[in-house]
């Protein structure tokens, strides 16, 4: 120990506690406070890491209940999957024109007759718009795509029977008053999640497809 006192050449300093910038902070709190229903399960997941300096996913999952089935005969008890990405960079970056962006992927089984339907991505994409606009949600620079998948099985799994599946993507910036706004855009995408679903009854205003959805 020197005449200065004990050499600090060893010691570790702490580094400063990481916080969560306040908005995203109060945004992230409302998103740990949506609830489940009894169709609509919804847990928070991991989220990605390099999309943005912050980030809080949320994935779901769309079950029939015995009304559903009963009315549909269908033996199905998934109809649809999604998961929300809510992206925070106070940087603002230009293509997103806003602090939060919001990115959503959902997933759903159709029947073959739908799948064939040749308007079925601009109709799926006015699932999203009419879902944002029914619960008041201003937005830009909204972008995505609608993609179907068609599975076969071959060889020894010959005897399964192909599916064709919606993919619905799509990313928007949403305009917020507060940060606690983002709720909106949570009830906006369980609503769109369940019309991908093809849970009655739709929302007012939007479109139906004829056949089933699953």
């Amino acid at each position: 120990m020197s005449e200065l006192g004990p050499n600090l050449d060893h010691v570790v300093i702490p580094s400063p506690l990481i916080r969560n910038p306040e908005p995203f902070a109060r945004a992230s709190s409302v998103l740990r406070e949506v609830t489940s229903t009894p169709q609509v399960s919804i847990t928070e997941i991991p989220a990605p890491s390099k999309l943005a300096p912050y980030a809080l996913a949320l994935g779901a999952e769309v079950h029939a209940d015995e009304e559903f089935l009963a009315a549909t005969g269908e033996n199905i008890s998934e109809l649809a999957t999604g998961r929300m990405v809510v992206l925070y960079d106070p940087d603002r970056p230009a293509e997103w024109d806003g602090e939060f962006r919001i990115v959503s992927y959902i997933r759903a089984e159709l029947e073959r007759e739908l799948g064939n339907e040749a308007m079925l991505g601009s109709v799926a994409w006015s699932w999203l718009t009419e879902s944002l606009e029914n619960n008041d949600c201003e937005v830009r620079n909204a972008g995505g795509t609608t993609t179907r998948v068609l599975s076969e099985s071959f060889g020894t799994l010959a005897d399964r029977p192909s599916t064709i599946d919606l993919e619905l993507r799509g990313s928007w910036t949403p305009v917020l008053a507060e940060p606690e706004d983002i709720g909106s855009h949570v009830s906006a995408w369980v609503e769109l999640l369940c019309t991908v679903a093809g849970l009655p009854p739709l929302p007012e205003g939007v479109t139906p497809l004829p056949g089933r959805r699953r």
